[in-house]
């Protein structure tokens, strides 16, 4: 897969430019042109839930083996229309039809990387691992993933593959960004001693380190502006003033510097980066050509550091 992936949370999203199918056309169509193969969506996405995967669909009718797709089943806290008689979110029926309702919407015969969005709690992990090792059989499903998962968690989790001798989860998506680094303490070091590849989600702060939004300046339109204006109200314009001084030294966007400082940690496999035009894509997809010198990533760990 590309070093760099497309999120597609935005697609189908109300007031988005990805809201229509020619807006989400044009931004694969970007991400395609642009070297990216990974697309990452979920059954919950979209607006409303599932629309996400049935645009994505629509899209990619002609040129499925040309990407990479992956989405997830099993977030407890969104519903999914008609899963309501399914039983828990890690239960076997549940896996099966969620595998099934994803293909149909996204128009094709198998998922390269099924991953459960959360763990569940109710069910045994050894019966969901069972489930996804079904469709790994059936030919439905290439690659295991989870998401949201601890450090222990995912341990536990290859452990039992393991023990049972079934398909291991091969991939671990989990929110990793100069402002939530947190997972650099125990389930990054944990995956990369398993040898799961990391994909980290919000890598952007929801668009806070792209460096469109300052102290008293920022698009009229965009996720933060729009969804969560508390972390506007709560950003520390200081840090990212002092960030942008480094990023200036790189001779890169903010955006492209943020995303090198995370291919430049050890475990990430792909940096999944959300986009609404192709302009941010194709900005976005140049950021695997970045290299930062080790003193300016020393510099970008020691203004945000993990914290303690």
């Amino acid at each position: 897969m590309s070093a760099i992936g497309l999120g597609c949370n935005n697609i189908s999203r109300t007031g988005r430019a990805t809201e229509s199918l020619a807006g989400t056309r044009a931004v694969i169509d970007a991400a395609i042109e642009a070297g990216i193969t990974l697309f990452d969506t979920a059954d919950i996405y979209g607006s409303p839930a599932t629309a996400s995967e049935s645009l994505m669909g629509q899209a990619l009718v002609g040129r499925r083996d040309r990407v990479v797709i992956a989405t997830k089943f099993g977030h407890s806290a969104y519903a999914v229309p008609g899963t309501e008689s399914w039983g828990p979110k890690g239960g076997a029926r549940y896996v099966r039809n969620a595998c099934d309702a994803s293909l149909t919407r996204l128009r094709t015969d198998y998922l390269d990387l099924f991953q459960q969005h959360e763990p569940d709690p109710s069910v045994p992990i050894e019966e969901t691992l069972g489930a996804l090792a079904e469709l790994v059989d059936a030919g439905k499903v290439r690659y295991l993933g989870h998401s949201n998962f601890t450090a222990q968690q995912a341990e536990v989790a290859d452990d039992a593959a393991v023990r049972l001798g079934i398909p291991r989860f091969v991939s671990a998506q989990n929110e990793l960004s100069l402002l939530a680094r947190s997972a650099e303490t125990d389930l990054l070091p944990t995956v990369r001693r398993l040898g799961i590849g990391f994909l980290p989600f919000f890598p952007l702060a929801n668009g806070l380190l792209t460096g469109k939004y300052g102290r008293t300046t920022r698009p009229d339109r965009g996720r933060l502006v729009q969804d969560k204006p508390e972390i506007l109200a709560s950003a520390d314009w200081d840090r990212l003033a002092a960030y942008e001084q480094i990023c200036r030294v790189a001779g890169a966007p903010m955006g492209q510097v943020t995303i090198a400082w995370l291919l430049a940690r050890p475990g990430v496999t792909s940096v999944i980066a959300g986009a609404t035009t192709p302009e941010q894509v194709s900005q976005n997809a140049t950021a695997a050509q970045v290299g930062l010198p080790a003193e300016l990533v020393t510099a970008i760990d020691q203004l945000f550091p993990v914290a303690t």
